[in-house]
């Protein structure tokens, strides 16, 4: 069967994080494991976090769960701690305030990509499983369904659109995600660099990215990205001039600048 392994990033999310965790905790699907990788916080956090494993525990739903908590170098230090904790043979990042839309959510993941009969560990698995996903505020409720969508035919080149894929809808190759590690040089848009990362490590192996045909994460809008908008959009368009060169990036920009406008 295959194992889905979900890493929740937090620091003093006590506000959020439960329905995270309960969202993990509801899945029906048995093969689960779920890392909660936090960074010492002093709200009562990991106090929750342990609660809700000994919930997962009692309930014997198939769930790992396991919880590390300490000082880490920032966001994607720890999403690095989780890529090498991760024993799933997909890798997803559902951090604190985000959440599944229903209790069904991976099983119908693993359907649609049709992963039923498949084995742990083999091969032919798909490099990337992705899909849609929706804009909730902070209290949870749903404000809209994100504006840039998921192409039919997912690409490395796809991302010079915008990033297409919402980080938390891109599940991952364990062992393809493992050996691109997040670039810690950036420190707000380093989930962009990742995903084309990974895509280009899929497209040498000659291996598939496979679009689900549903909404598969609801996440907040206000994170890291738009919390430092002018860092994030410097980062960003560094990290696509690098992988699609200086006058692509230059060219795009200007296209979402008249976009913007238009709208």
């Amino acid at each position: 069967m295959i194992k889905f392994t979900i890493v929740t990033i937090t620091y003093n999310a006590a506000a959020v994080f439960a329905r995270t965790a309960e969202s993990v905790l509801r899945q029906d699907y048995r093969c689960m494991e779920h890392l909660i990788v936090d960074g010492a916080s002093t709200d009562g956090t990991k106090d929750l976090a342990l609660d809700y494993k000994r919930r997962s525990d009692a309930m014997g739903n198939g769930h790992e769960v396991r919880i590390v908590s300490e000082p880490d170098k920032g966001l994607y230090d720890a999403m690095n701690k989780g890529l090498r904790m991760a024993s799933g043979d997909y890798v997803c990042f559902m951090n604190a305030g985000d959440f599944f839309p229903d209790g069904s959510t991976v099983s119908l993941i693993c359907a649609k990509a049709g992963l039923d009969g498949m084995q742990e560990r083999d091969c032919r698995l798909p490099a990337v499983l992705y899909g849609d996903t929706d804009w909730v505020d902070n209290d949870g409720n749903y404000v809209s369904r994100r504006r840039l969508t998921p192409p039919e035919r997912l690409t490395w080149r796809s991302f010079r659109h915008g990033m297409l894929v919402c980080h938390q809808a891109f599940y991952a190759r364990t062992d393809i995600a493992r050996r691109t590690p997040y670039d810690l040089r950036y420190r707000h848009s380093a989930d962009v660099d990742w995903c084309i990362r990974v895509m280009k490590e899929a497209e040498r192996m000659g291996l598939p990215l496979v679009n689900v045909h549903a909404t598969i994460a609801d996440y907040q809008r206000e994170g890291q990205s738009t919390k430092y908008h002018r860092a994030s959009l410097l980062e960003r368009f560094d990290v696509m001039r690098r992988h699609y060169g200086l006058l692509t990036t230059l060219a795009m920009h200007a296209w979402f600048v008249v976009r913007a406008v238009v709208k």
